[in-house]
């Protein structure tokens, strides 16, 4: 397989094993490479979700509406990352979230459907997807233990510690609804920051 827009996706699954020359074509038979805008809604919440999507470059979001009509950033990913609203596509149900694309972004998406035939021709697969939707449980887990044990200040800085590159590259009310901090807080805490 020579096409570069899989190169990433490939370097990702050999972390958790060796594809062989099959395990390679099938990435290209299952995997749709597309390029989506800034702002791009690529999924809808209470739509069952149909795609798992593999950022090759930029910035995606899942977010809620709250009873309140705003919107709550629950996961923020990048480059080499895997998004869509997870316990929803696995179990077919109404998604809970939206998935959206902060910056452009060119991805590579397959559907469940597919993912559940890929599954089913290739071990290699099998144990990546189950890596990998062990980690997003376990972000999440992460996430409500941070926004239950740390303060905004604490929060703030462990994401400058792990995942600066989000600051970098996000808007800050994005980076503070997933935080769990009010935008105006999250001035203060970063100017305080600077001084």
């Amino acid at each position: 397989m020579t096409n570069k827009y899989f190169d990433k996706l490939l370097a990702e699954i050999s972390k958790t094993g060796k594809p062989n020359l099959e395990d390679s074509e099938y990435i290209s038979q299952y995997f749709i490479p597309i390029n989506s805008a800034r702002n791009s809604i690529l999924e809808e919440q209470d739509k069952i979700p149909e795609y798992l999507y593999f950022i090759n470059s930029g910035f995606m979001r899942l977010f809620y509406y709250d009873q309140n009509g705003e919107e709550q950033t629950t996961f923020l990913c990048s480059q080499n990352g895997f998004i869509a609203s997870f316990s929803s596509l696995i179990n077919q149900t109404k998604a809970t979230e939206n998935v959206e694309c902060i910056s452009d972004c060119e991805l590579l998406k397959i559907s469940y459907v597919d993912a559940k035939q890929l599954v089913d021709k290739s071990a290699i697969f099998k144990n990546f997807f189950l890596v990998m939707f062990e980690k997003s449980i376990s972000s999440a887990t992460l996430r409500a233990n941070d926004l239950a044990s740390l303060n905004a200040d604490q929060r703030y800085q462990k994401m400058i510690d792990q995942q600066a590159h989000f600051i970098q590259n996000i808007p800050l009310q994005y980076i503070a609804s997933y935080l769990g901090i009010k935008p105006q807080s999250l001035s203060r805490i970063r100017k305080q920051a600077i001084k």
